[in-house]
């Protein structure tokens, strides 16, 4: 896919932050997810489809390296590269009292499918903007290794848990991303702001005549009814769409021990019944005579093979005798006819993605050593193997940063910054909280969750990193946030062009 580059905007992020010689190659790079509605809603119903059965399918992604990568201290200080800078949260969430770490409402994963046809799912968080529709998360889950093509049917999904959307789904529209990543492969850029459409949640079906089917630019389906020989015909005089399968064959009489033989009872005389054998073959006996008590008005009428009762018993009953014997058949076919149901998918439009659930906050060119609460959702296994993460709900790290920035030269890191924590891959692209505030459940994004090393090389995670986030990342930060999403579905559910 080709990159577009983007000039920068001349509004945004403060001039200071963002100045660069006009020489200097642009920080920023952006590639189309989903922009157009039909894809944005295509990708949606993939996810939400059969009760979310896609998004239980996925699993973590998994960075492409053989050995857990190793930290090696730059001894930096990760000196900013311009003045400190931060942009206030967004809440949706009522402030709350509470002695422990309350989840925030903006996390989430993020679901695509691999370059392999692989679902898969990162962490995320919703992330303050002009228009409320950024979702930050790390650069390797938008993009195959930086320099190939962006990830298909790539959608956010806030709170979830164990298939569920409980605020719907936002499917990616726009990807911003350091050019360093999306050209080099380059980590110390692994971070992505995405712009999302507008949630959209299933809300059912409606049967419709054919012509509003066919007017219909949603998702829709023919479900067929099964009906009868008299119904076909008459669909086919009112040119109906009516259809039939199969063909009308009787069943044959075959042998006990033929391949599939189904054994039926016929009803036949006393004389018959008596002259018949006991066993298992072609006309013996089928059980012991069945006596029926029927109404005088039944016995009256009755001409059947059976023997009738002389009259009234002495309790006023009338009976009738049935003789069966046997019959070994192959079943034979009926033909089938059917007509066409047309139904069409109900969606719902949920809202801007900040409308929702808020934004975080967001910082850049904050000194290391700080304050962070970091979350994610952890699912694969330490290097030794065990395994103590589901993925299922979010879990979260609490600490200070480390004072001196970190390599990774198997990923060309020079400068990231890192936390002591144990959370595993699926924890990728979840939001480093500056100032955490326990109560609004609201902070500033100050990194996202990149790497996970074994720092003591016991074959267990005990650290993280993430990009340092500076005026660069403002860069990066400052285009997205000038992204202009949309709904893709309206009023009625209709998918909008």
């Amino acid at each position: 896919m080709k990159r577009l580059l983007i000039p920068l905007a001349a509004a945004g992020l403060s001039a200071a932050v963002l100045a660069a010689p006009a020489s200097a190659e642009p920080h920023w790079a952006t590639d189309n997810l989903l922009p157009k509605p039909a894809d944005a809603y295509g990708a949606a119903y993939f996810w939400l489809d059969a009760n979310g059965a896609a998004l239980r399918k996925a699993t973590q992604y998994r960075v492409d390296a053989k050995d857990v990568p190793k930290l090696v201290s730059s001894g930096s200080q990760g000196a900013p590269d311009g003045k400190p800078g931060m942009t206030g949260p967004t809440t949706a969430a009522k402030p709350a009292a509470s002695k422990n770490v309350n989840l925030p409402k903006t996390i989430g994963k993020v679901f695509f499918l691999d370059k392999g046809g692989n679902y898969r799912w990162c962490s995320a968080t919703s992330i303050q903007s002009r228009h409320r529709n950024l979702v930050a998360t790390a650069g390797h889950c938008v993009y195959e290794n930086g320099k190939d093509d962006v990830y298909d049917k790539w959608v956010f999904v806030p709170g979830y848990y164990q298939g569920k959307a409980p605020w719907g789904v936002y499917a990616g529209a726009y990807a911003f991303t350091h050019f360093d990543l999306d050209t080099y492969d380059d980590y110390d850029g692994d971070y992505a702001f995405v712009a999302v459409h507008n949630g959209f949640a299933l809300a059912g079906e409606k049967e419709v005549t054919h012509n509003a089917f066919k007017a219909w630019a949603g998702d829709k389906w023919v479900k067929p009814r099964e009906i009868s020989a008299a119904e076909f015909l008459k669909c086919q005089l009112n040119l109906g769409e009516c259809w039939s399968e199969g063909e009308d064959k009787p069943a044959d009489l075959v042998g006990p021990d033929y391949p599939g033989a189904v054994l039926e009872k016929v009803e036949v005389s006393k004389q018959a019944y008596d002259d018949a054998k006991i066993g298992k073959g072609q006309g013996f006996k089928f059980g012991e005579p069945v006596v029926e008590q029927v109404t005088k008005t039944a016995w009256d009428a009755y001409q059947g093979p059976g023997s009738k009762g002389a009259g009234p018993d002495k309790v006023g009953n009338y009976t009738i005798t049935h003789y069966y014997t046997q019959k070994w058949v192959k079943p034979g076919t009926s033909r089938k006819y059917y007509e066409a149901h047309y139904f069409i998918g109900i969606a719902k439009d949920l809202g801007r993605l900040g409308d929702v659930v808020g934004g975080q906050g967001f910082a850049w060119n904050q000194p290391l050593g700080q304050p962070v609460t970091v979350f994610g959702y952890p699912s694969a296994p330490h290097p030794d193997g065990d395994r103590p993460f589901s993925g299922v709900t979010p879990k979260w790290c609490a600490g200070k940063t480390n004072t001196k920035s970190y390599q990774v030269n198997t990923f060309k890191v020079e400068t990231h910054q890192v936390l002591k924590c144990s959370m595993t891959g699926g924890a990728d692209g979840g939001p480093w909280l500056m100032k955490y505030n326990n109560g609004k459940r609201t902070g500033y994004v100050n990194g996202v969750t990149s790497m996970f090393h074994d720092n003591d090389r016991n074959n267990r995670i005990d650290y993280i990193s993430s990009a340092i986030f500076d005026g660069e990342t403002a860069a990066v930060y400052d285009k997205a946030n000038y992204a202009e999403t949309k709904s893709i579905v309206g009023p009625n559910g209709e998918l909008l062009k």
